[in-house]
């Protein structure tokens, strides 16, 4: 029984790093496009889509027998959306941490791979100003799809959700009594294209 375990145990040991021999690294530079939508609690302030940009580096590992793997970005993020007829806008360090699937079909992988992706996503604000008051650290969940080409251009859309509330807005009515708390999350689509070397 524990040579039996013992021979498993080594099997097993021997597979997980023939794994990881073959495992594929990479890292790159994105770019892309953001459109950005806040949305309130409360359905009293009319917003408008506002196209922003984000650039920086990527990296990526993937297993290959499986196509599972993770990816973690660094980018500079610049969001920008229209609130009650004011622009609102802002800088910020995007810092996206994903779970990736690429969906290896043999006979055109090397030519075309899709991919599907999910995680969070963490924007620190740079400028206290930025954005109006909400707050300095934004949580959203990432969920999307892309396409590898040749394998090493990275095509991708994505939607973020916001998870925290980024902001509380109260209404008051004409004597100063507060009517309602409105909270603000930050929702916006991703464009990207990134080079993977």
């Amino acid at each position: 029984m524990k040579k039996t375990k013992i021979v498993l145990f080594t099997l097993l040991l021997a597979l997980c790093t023939g794994l990881s021999a073959q495992a594929k690294f990479g890292w790159g530079v994105k770019v892309g496009a953001n459109v950005d939508k806040m949305s309130f609690s409360k359905d009293i302030l009319n917003t408008h889509n506002r196209c922003g940009i984000t650039a920086g580096l990527t990296a990526e590992y993937i297993a290959p027998v499986l196509g599972l793997g993770a990816d973690l970005s660094l980018m500079y993020t610049y969001m920008t959306t229209s609130v009650a007829g004011e622009d609102v806008n802002g800088n910020f360090i995007e810092i996206p941490l994903h779970l990736k699937y690429k969906i290896g079909i043999p006979a055109v992988s090397s030519i075309i791979s899709p991919y599907v992706f999910t995680g969070p996503n963490l924007a620190v604000k740079l400028d206290k100003k930025a954005f109006g008051r909400t707050r300095d650290c934004q949580w959203g969940w990432d969920l999307g799809i892309g396409l590898e080409l040749i394998r090493h251009l990275q095509i991708g859309a994505g939607y973020t959700f916001g998870m925290n509330n980024i902001d509380k807005i109260k209404m008051f009515d004409s004597v100063g009594n507060v009517t309602k708390d409105v909270k603000v999350k930050n929702n916006y689509w991703t464009i990207t294209a990134a080079w993977m070397f």
